[in-house]
Formats: C-alpha cells, structure tokens, sequence
C-alpha cells in the first residue's frame, strides 16, 4: 500500500483563495450601492460631468433595499442546485449574472432612474443569493475536517475585505475620471476575472481536479470517510429530521439574532451619532471605514488563535466554537447599551464603542455561521440557504421597527430603546447557542440516514430515490459519519 504524506499546500487551499476571492467581488458589487447613490443625487461631491438625479429619500431607501428583495428568494434554489448539478457550475453562472447585472447597471438608471436601478439590484440579489450554500457545500467537500474551521474561517474573511474594498475603491473611482459609471463597470469587470480563473481552476470535488496530486486526493478523500460511490450520488434531504434538529434551530436562532445586530450597528449607528451626538460619520471616509477595518484585523485574530486552539487541543471545536461566538455576541450587547448613554461630547469614545463592537463582532463567522458544516457537512449547502434566507430577512424587517420606535431622530430615551432590544437579541441568541448548540455531525447527515428503521424521521422516497436505494450497496459498506 503507498504511503501518503500530508501535504502541507495543495489545490484544496487554491479553492478558499478562489472563495475568498468570489466572497470579496460579491461583497463589492453588493455594497457600492452606497457610494454610488451619494454621486447619483450630489455630482458635486464627486465628479460633476456625469447625470445628477433628484431621488426623494424614501426612493433612494428603495434603491439600498432591493438588492435582498431579490437576494432572500434564491438561497433554497441555490443549496438545490448546487447539490443537484455541482456547484462549479451554479456558482459560475450566479457571479456571472452578477457581474453582467453590475455592468448594466448604467444604463438602466439611464432609462429607468431609480426604478431601473431597483430592477437590476434585485436581479444582482437573485443571482448572488445561489452562491453563499455553494460556498459552504464546497468547503465541506473541499476540507478535511482537521481543517475545516481554518479554511473555512480563512474563506469568509472576504467579506470584511469586500466591505472595506467597497467603500474605499467606490470613492476613489466616483471621483476618478468614469464617475459614477466606473463603479459599476469596475465592479463587473472584476466579478468577470473572478469567472476565467475559476473556470480554470475549481473542481467540484477533488476527485474532479485536473490539478491535484494523489497524496493530497487521498489525504482529503479519506478524511472525508464516505463510500466510494459518494460524489455520484444525490442523498436524500432528511427534511424533518432537519427542522426538528435543537443543534440546527439553535443555529437558526443565533444567526438571526447576530444579524438583526449587527444591522443595528451598521446601519443604524451612524443616524444616532448624527441626530444624538450631532456627528455625521457618513462624511468621513476614514471613521466609516474604521469599523470594517476593525471587523477584517479581528477576523485574522480569531482565525489564528482557534487555529493554535484547537491544534493544541486546548478546547474541543463544539466549546471552541461556543467561547468565540460568546465573544462575538455579549460584548457588542454590552457596548451598544453604553453607547446609547454617551453625551455628545464623547464623541471620540462613540467610535471607539462602535469599532468594538463590529469588530470584535467579526468572531461569528467562526462561533456559528461555519456551524452548517459541523452539523451536516452532506447537507451544509441546505442548512446555509434556510439559515441565509432568515437571516437577510432580517435586514429589511430592522430599518421598519426603528422607524416605528424612533419619531425624532435627536431623542437619545427612543434610540436607547432600539439599542436595548438588539442587545436582548444579542443576549439571548448566544444563549440558545449555548445550550442547544454544538460542532458534532448529526446522525441525519449520514449517506443513508433514510433508508434507518426511524419511520418518523423518515420522508417518502420518489421513485427514482427507491430506484436508487434499490441498486445501492450494502449499508454495511457505508463508514459513520
């Protein structure tokens, strides 16, 4: 038998670049929004040779919004689709829909002003909603499970570098010579890069890859522990089995508590500051982006120290996992209360509470949104398109409970109220996690966890499932999970 060395870099980390990267050119076409709308309706702050518009401020809420009226719809069809036809493909032709509905972005306010804009954001949320399940379900069939919060972790740092790289860039190019156009086209043209190279270089799996050699094929393959008809086969969803699952629903619960405050805080913080403290963040680059760099540094901190953690055995993943997203949860409960006491002259200590508080926020991704392929790494694509489409959900419904709380923006007792109710999520999200939590597959995440003697569990086969299930070898053959 040939003896197989660990490799210690391979094709498995070209694919977490090539996440990464997706994850940062996705972030970027979804948050320039912002800055574009700031040059749209005032040229003079940025380059006054392009088409100004006269956007009423409930028309321009509709332009930052409709990217998710889109978004929230697709992340069941993409954790479908990925596992139906591989999610090389799905992926490919969800960013490219993006950045094709970037590069037309111009040319539909030009014909359509704000509606147009809508109209293509919603497609741009359409098309990106398919991606993030796919993320997940290729990194559970991309990483070793000794590997997997690293990579995964490592992955998802696009995300505060696609924030940072939407606000500062967007600027830099509306200011530029292409105006606000650039933005668009900038945005398109990297999504369209992004597409060649993982055409070139991505595989489903990595029995799949041109690329890979056979130490590291058998160093992931065997880690993985699955029959060796696995990458062929379309396991069953255990759709009840999944919803009556306290773990999952403890995942659910925490996501969508982390989201609804970490919208607060993102969205909501800066009109505190500017109707309580009489603060305009928005019109300081740096102090916007502050928060997001703050949010990229501590993410780096998080991924090296539960790398060190766990590679010496100081906590299991499951307490690991626990002791961050605690971290992440209750000190931006604490902070968001104490920011809704501070007079307007500590103002300097506002930002140094709100660059805390998004910072340090930044441990969720390794406390529990990796958590879906924990749970069930056959599954994780499903798990993240439930959790995602409940989670950015969230977004939409947080703006409307403000507007119903706050009437007058200089009221520091109706803010504080705003602020009480995300800490209590905060709270009580990390609670559930706590307690219902853990890192541990699920016995439902087995190949064939349907065809078990658990009727109850069990949901009815169409024919070509009981076709399948027929032919299949002996479950004897099939290692546990």
């Amino acid at each position: 038998m040939v003896a197989y060395k660990r490799p210690l870099l391979g094709m498995r980390h070209v694919q977490v670049i090539l996440i990464f990267l997706n994850i940062t050119c996705l972030y970027i076409g979804r948050l320039n929004v912002g800055v574009s709308v700031v040059a749209l309706t005032n040229s003079e702050s940025t380059n006054p040779n392009f088409t100004e518009y006269e956007w009423t401020l409930t028309q321009k809420s509709y332009i930052l919004s409709s990217f998710f009226w889109g978004y929230i719809f697709t992340q069941f069809l993409g954790g479908y689709l990925c596992k139906r036809f591989g999610v090389k493909g799905v992926m490919f032709w969800g960013s490219l829909i993006s950045g094709v509905a970037s590069a037309l972005t111009p040319l539909f306010i030009h014909f359509g002003s704000w509606q147009g804009y809508c109209g293509i954001r919603v497609v741009m949320g359409l098309a990106q909603g398919l991606i993030f399940p796919c993320i997940h379900q290729h990194l559970a069939r991309w990483s070793p499970p000794a590997e997997r919060n690293r990579l995964g972790a490592l992955s998802h740092t696009g995300i505060e570098c696609g924030n940072v790289c939407a606000m500062f860039f967007s600027g830099m190019i509306a200011k530029s010579s292409l105006g606000w156009p650039g933005i668009s086209y900038i945005s398109a043209g990297v999504a369209f890069v992004w597409c060649a190279f993982w055409v070139f270089f991505a595989a489903n799996n990595a029995t799949e890859s041109r690329f890979i050699g056979d130490a590291e094929l058998h160093y992931i393959e065997s880690s993985l522990k699955h029959n060796d008809d696995y990458h062929k086969t379309i396991i069953p969803i255990p759709w009840k089995a999944i919803w009556t699952s306290a773990p999952f629903m403890a995942l659910f619960v925490a996501r969508c508590c982390e989201t609804w405050g970490l919208s607060t805080l993102q969205a909501e913080i800066p009109s505190y500051m500017n109707g309580v403290l009489d603060m305009d963040m928005k019109s300081n680059t740096f102090f916007s982006a502050l928060p997001f760099l703050a949010m990229w540094c501590m993410s780096y901190v998080y991924l090296v120290a539960a790398d060190v953690i766990l590679a010496k055995n100081r906590l299991s993943l499951t307490a690991l996992r626990k002791t961050i997203n605690s971290l992440a949860f209750w000190i931006p409960c604490a902070t968001l209360i104490g920011i809704g006491f501070l007079e307007k002259e500590q103002k300097n200590l506002a930002i140094v509470l709100m660059t805390i508080s998004v910072g340090v926020n930044s441990g969720a991704t390794i406390g529990s949104s990796l958590n879906t392929i924990d749970l069930s790494p056959n599954h994780a694509s499903i798990l993240m398109g439930i959790v995602n489409t409940a989670a950015n959900m969230v977004p939409i419904v947080t703006p409307l409970v403000v507007g119903f709380i706050v009437k007058d923006e200089e009221s520091r007792s109706e803010w504080q109220i705003v602020f009480i109710i995300a800490s209590v999520l905060f709270f009580i999200g990390n609670c559930v996690f706590l307690i219902f939590g853990t890192a541990v597959s699920q016995p439902w995440d087995a190949d064939d966890f349907l065809q078990s003697p658990q009727p109850e569990l069990a949901i009815k086969p169409s024919p070509k499932e009981i076709s399948f299930i027929n032919n299949k070898k002996d479950p004897a053959e099939s290692l546990d999970r």
